[in-house]
């Protein structure tokens, strides 16, 4: 090609681009049928449209699929954990339907920039599908993910605040890990989406607690809280296991083993309010530097043993540290400082003699 340029540029007097020298060539050797040369930054351009979600700017299904592969084969290979989280928008249609396309779209680009924000550089996110998003996330264990999901919906109810919509929207999540979920991708991928629905099935499946619709339409009282729990054992949204003791089981422990304790009569009280199953196992904290600054003047800390839904187990030194309800500052990892407000309900002994103490959140 450069001697051809030169050949070219001596015929006509001038200088040639490397291009008509290019195109000359290939040309002449019979190498092609429609010659046609395009800029370097325009096919990048092209490929990169190719695996973009042209809305969100998020990678789409294509490339999911090829990015899934590839890092359960990294994951595979230097024995690392993966995450997998499907989320989706509840009520995404009704916004569609009540205030049009366009407001839809505005509601999926904040959802994007909700999940730009979140992720490290080493994490992926993806539309894959209408109101569908996919997160991979290198070296991320079961944890880790669950807590920023959760960080996520967070974000985004604040991220659709500035366009007051009359529809509550939020964003929904199902978690699957490699290697505790599964081995292939398709085998994360159904996990993570049966822990979706159930999720979705649990937080909007039902209504009130006063007047909650069955499966059919009908009235299906829920029982209250006072009531007995059901003698099915109610399965972990998150682990799709039973959890290994109820509440109300944890409660009457609690009441034996602080007998004789100041604060034995107000413990007592607690399997009244706490006599339901617990719905989803807790995260554990264990081996993590999570702890908890207690009471107004943060002159007191407490390790955080493990982290759920409604309330954080800490393990103190003796229950004379506690009041009834008190402030706290809860440092785990993935989340930044969260201020709560804590009401203990049963206690324990553990093996290095310290406390366990469970405690609810109180609004």
């Amino acid at each position: 090609m450069l001697v051809r340029r030169r050949e070219l540029g001596d015929f006509l007097g001038r200088s040639v681009a490397l291009k008509t020298a290019l195109m000359d060539v290939l040309a002449s050797a019979g190498l092609f049928r429609v010659p046609i040369i395009i800029e370097y930054d325009e096919l990048k351009k092209l490929q990169l449209n190719a695996v973009t979600d042209p809305l969100t700017g998020l990678y789409n299904r294509r490339l999911f699929s090829e990015t899934f592969e590839k890092e359960m084969n990294r994951a595979k290979r230097y024995g690392s954990p993966l995450g997998l989280v499907i989320l989706d928008l509840h009520r995404f249609k009704e916004v569609n339907d009540k205030h049009g396309h366009p407001r839809g779209d505005e509601v999926l680009r904040a959802a994007a920039a909700t999940l730009r924000k979140a992720l490290r550089t080493s994490d992926f996110a993806f539309r894959i599908g209408g109101d569908e998003f996919a997160l991979l996330l290198p070296q991320t264990d079961a944890a880790q993910a669950l807590g920023l999901s959760r960080r996520i919906e967070s974000v985004f109810a604040e991220a659709v605040q500035p366009l007051q919509l009359s529809i509550s929207v939020t964003m929904d999540h199902g978690v699957a890990t490699y290697p505790q979920d599964g081995e292939q991708p398709d085998q994360l991928f159904h996990v993570a989406d049966d822990r979706l629905y159930r999720l979705k099935h649990s937080n909007h499946g039902r209504s009130s607690v006063v007047a909650p619709s069955g499966p059919a339409g009908g009235a299906a009282p829920e029982p209250t809280k006072t009531e007995a729990a059901p003698p099915t054992k109610p399965i972990s949204i998150e682990s799709r296991r039973a959890p290994e003791k109820p509440e109300a089981g944890l409660v009457a422990a609690a009441t034996a083993s602080a007998a004789g304790m100041a604060t034995a009569g107000a413990l007592a009280e607690a399997p009244r309010a706490y006599a339901v199953q617990r719905k989803a196992e807790r995260v554990s904290m264990t081996g993590t530097n999570a702890y908890a600054v207690l009471g107004e003047q943060g002159n007191r800390r407490a390790r955080v043993l493990d982290l759920g839904f409604g309330g954080v187990a800490l393990e103190i030194e003796t229950l004379e540290q506690l009041t009834d309800s008190f402030p706290a500052v809860l440092h785990v990892p993935i989340l930044p400082p969260v201020r709560v407000s804590l009401k203990p309900v049963w206690s324990q002994k553990t093996t290095s003699g310290a406390l366990r103490v469970g405690c609810s959140f109180v609004s």
